[in-house]
């Protein structure tokens, strides 16, 4: 299968391993055959992997579905078909990899698989394992809050926009876009461009907000759940509407705060590139 417009880069992983990764379909596909090689150490990945397809074939497994070809940088140079599979994907073909290096890898996914389970039971497990993820990463506490109370508005709405009939990820995608341009004037691809964050990623938009952008934000999208449970709109085309003017309350209120601010809301400012200013100054220090 072609790849057109998408960028080859190499991971360093499994002991300084190289992994071909390639951008497809909106997500990250790594080399089976690199993992198989980096997991086992074997002479022959390739027919390791053919081996391992095999007998998990015979055990009413198939590996190969969860699998696609996509065109990668041989030793040669040249592009060369070569199964492929997204972190999901590959993580179901680790579990079965018979090899010690293998373990630990199978371990955490088992210890991840409980975590989420023990969630699910329990919703605030989930909002403290949030912070402590923020934490780690190194934003403020008073930002991490505004974060955590803009994912609970955020999962208010879809859960509206389902009560109202609104089922698939890219409908949820246009209503979000309406939303965004009415209250920033730019879609999120476009305030994604606007912060120079990688396009080919998976980086959240919000997760490189500042205060206010992030209020602003929830400031529309609770608007628009309010309007929506008020006039329970009874059609994708009625809850478009419904999204435009929840964001608009949320631009006007944007617009009269840059009025009193005497400066823009809006900031090309990102996470990534401040984090990586103080690094630098750090260092320098």
């Amino acid at each position: 299968m072609d790849v057109k417009n998408t960028k080859y880069n190499k991971l360093v992983i499994f002991q300084s391993k190289k992994i071909r990764r390639v951008w497809f379909n909106e997500d990250w596909f790594y080399s089976v055959i690199d993992v198989v090689q980096a997991l086992t150490d074997s002479s022959n990945p390739r027919n390791y992997w053919n081996m391992l397809k095999s007998r998990e074939l015979d055990h009413e497994v198939d590996l190969y579905t969860i699998c696609v070809q996509l065109k990668m940088p041989a030793p040669d140079g040249k592009l060369r078909e070569t199964d492929c599979a997204n972190t999901e994907s590959m993580f179901r073909i680790v579990q079965s990899i018979p090899s010690r290096k293998a373990e630990p890898f199978k371990r955490w996914l088992a210890k991840v698989g409980k975590e989420r389970i023990d969630e699910i039971e329990n919703p605030e497990l989930a909002q403290a394992r949030m912070k402590e993820i923020y934490s780690a990463k190194g934003y403020p506490k008073d930002w991490i809050d505004k974060r955590l109370r803009g994912i609970a508005i955020r999962q208010n709405l879809t859960d509206e926009w389902r009560e109202r009939g609104i089922e698939q990820q890219k409908d949820f995608a246009i209503l979000t876009a309406e939303i965004s341009k009415a209250t920033f004037g730019m879609t999120p691809s476009e305030y994604k461009q606007h912060k120079n964050l990688p396009q080919q990623s998976k980086a959240n938009l919000r997760d490189h907000m500042n205060d206010l952008e992030l209020i602003f934000t929830m400031l529309g999208e609770r608007v628009t759940t309010e309007l929506s449970q008020d006039e329970k709109p009874d059609s994708f085309t009625k809850s478009k509407e419904v999204a435009k003017r929840g964001g608009k309350a949320a631009g006007d209120a944007r617009k009269t705060t840059e009025k009193e601010l005497g400066r823009s809301v809006i900031t090309r400012k990102n996470y990534l590139s401040e984090t990586k200013k103080k690094k630098q100054i750090k260092k320098n220090t």
